[in-house]
């Protein structure tokens, strides 16, 4: 009897783990042939290549496509070639496509309910609160901030000279975006910059350093979503957001749990919720009548660290990702360094040498060559959305059902040379001709529409203000141990990080001591 029924639960599984892989060949869609439990992803899933690494390949084996298919597990998944396309699902249609689907359920985990990662209702309710921290009025007044880490940067470089000039500077980079991160986003004066191992410090290797276990469910998590409450019971962990309510709470406390004046994230944090519940229409329901109802969002402590936490995380990763790749590149373009420096002495000594807000805004060449590093490397390679309600894509008739993964290939697409002339070459003069008229979704690295990087213009002037810190005191060259070359970490799948990190070398600029 048992032999009987082995064949028989061999084919119940097998149809089980193949189920949907018909998704995309009944809608004509050119796809990748799936294999059983994995779909398109096994060499994501077994730490062979990184996400941004599959999407580009997968752009670039389908010239001819507007939209490719491909599956995670039994999940079906599109990349989006075409730029029209592009536009629709980040902006035009964006009511379609609000959720990232990146996020987990914040009940278990309450770390996920963040700006970034939280979907629906509360993404919509803390997006239209939380913009008011972005203003220019408040960038202005975190600049002196910067300028206080910026300085502190300027001296780990000398110290770094000092000790024979071999730095990895992604690790120096990222420490003053930390130092940053904790006085505008907590409040707190530290000092990661001098101290390699500071609390913050770690506390923030402590975010992008995924442990085994997160390595090895993740996967499970995203390929079989039936079973997601088992997975994440298993993933649950609370260090991160216990430890930074615990900030949050003294920090709070130190403040007699009032707005201090100091115009921070906190401030803003305790502002919100002051003002009690968090209240708004609803992008997800519909009264009978088609209008929307009215929901709302408690700011409470939970609410509150896990703010915190992705303005940490988002704040020191991707600025420091951006700010470490340009001194590599730099590193071998010594001319293009040498304009860039040029152009910083020169707009310095408006200024007695000091940096400021009004400084930064007018250092043009340092300004395109952070934006063509970002063109050749973004922080995040990719962009994700999922479908909320069925949709139909008008241009190819595809109708899309809820569900559905969306995948837009940023790095491919500011890598395309139907966008960019000669794409591999470092070429920052090609963001100042006025002459090209350039589609503004071919270059993405902080998104678009109403999902786009609410912290952009925080993230560049912090990531500016330190490389003209750095490159109006020192050069930077490529020292014994450095790769031309760069390595993607196939386990980094939002925030690209490099193996190995950027060792380069420091070198004191002629004519100019401390």
């Amino acid at each position: 009897m048992l032999l009987l029924l082995i064949p028989f639960i061999v084919i119940l599984i097998y149809l089980y783990f193949t189920k949907n892989h018909d998704y995309w060949r009944k809608r004509n869609v050119k796809h990748e042939k799936p294999v059983p439990i994995f779909g398109t992803f096994f060499q994501n899933v077994m730490g062979i290549r990184s996400m941004t690494e599959i999407a580009t390949e997968l752009y670039n084996k389908y010239p001819d496509e507007k939209v490719v298919g491909l599956y995670r597990g039994t999940t079906p998944e599109l990349i989006i070639r075409d730029l029209d396309l592009v536009r629709n699902i980040l902006n035009t249609d964006f009511a379609y496509f609000h959720p990232r689907g990146l996020g987990r359920d914040v009940k278990k985990e309450p770390m996920f309910l963040n700006l970034f990662h939280v979907d629906g209702d509360p993404w919509k309710l803390l997006r239209q609160r939380l913009t008011a921290a972005f203003t220019t009025a408040k960038l202005k007044k975190m600049f002196p901030i910067i300028v206080e880490c910026a300085e502190k940067l300027r001296i780990a470089g000398e110290q770094a000279v000092n000790r024979g000039g071999e730095c990895d500077v992604r690790e120096l980079i990222a420490r003053f975006a930390t130092d940053f991160i904790a006085a505008c986003g907590f409040g707190l004066q530290v000092d990661s910059i001098s101290d390699q191992n500071s609390v913050f410090r770690n506390f923030g290797k402590k975010i992008f350093n995924r442990s085994w276990k997160n390595i090895a469910l993740v996967p499970l998590y995203d390929l079989f979503p039936d079973f997601r409450k088992l997975w994440q019971t298993l993933l649950s962990e609370s260090t991160l957001i216990d430890g930074t309510s615990e900030i949050v709470r003294n920090v709070c406390a130190e403040r007699n749990n009032k707005p201090s004046g100091r115009h921070d994230f906190i401030d803003l944090l305790m502002e919100l919720r002051e003002e009690g519940k968090i209240k708004g229409e609803s992008i997800e329901k519909r009264n009978s009548d088609g209008s929307a109802p009215i929901v709302e969002l408690d700011m409470d402590l939970k609410c509150m660290a896990a703010q915190v936490l992705i303005f940490f995380a988002a704040g020191f990763e991707t600025s420091s990702s951006a700010s470490s790749y340009l001194l590599h590149v730099l590193a071998f373009h010594p001319e293009e360094q040498e304009k860039v420096q040029q152009d910083i002495d020169q707009v310095l000594a408006k200024y007695d040498n000091k940096l400021c807000y009004d400084s930064i805004a007018e250092m043009t060449l340092l300004s395109l060559a952070f934006k063509e590093a970002t063109r050749k490397f973004p922080s995040v390679g990719t962009l994700h959305r999922v479908c909320a309600r069925r949709y139909t894509i008008p241009e190819l008739g595809i109708t899309l059902d809820p569900g559905v993964r969306i995948i837009i290939p940023v790095q491919a697409i500011q890598n395309d040379e139907k966008y960019f002339d000669n794409p591999s070459q470092f070429k920052p003069e090609r963001f100042a001709d006025t002459s090209v008229e350039r589609n503004k979704y071919c270059y993405l690295p902080f998104g678009e529409g109403p999902r786009m990087c609410m912290g952009a213009r925080l993230g560049e002037m912090q990531s500016l203000a330190g490389l003209a810190a750095l490159l109006h005191k020192f050069s930077v060259e490529p020292s014994e141990s450095t790769k031309r070359e760069l390595q993607v970490n196939p386990l980094s799948n939002t925030v690209q990080s490099v193996k190995g990190g950027l060792p380069l070398k420091m070198k004191l600029r002629k004519n100019k001591t401390s």
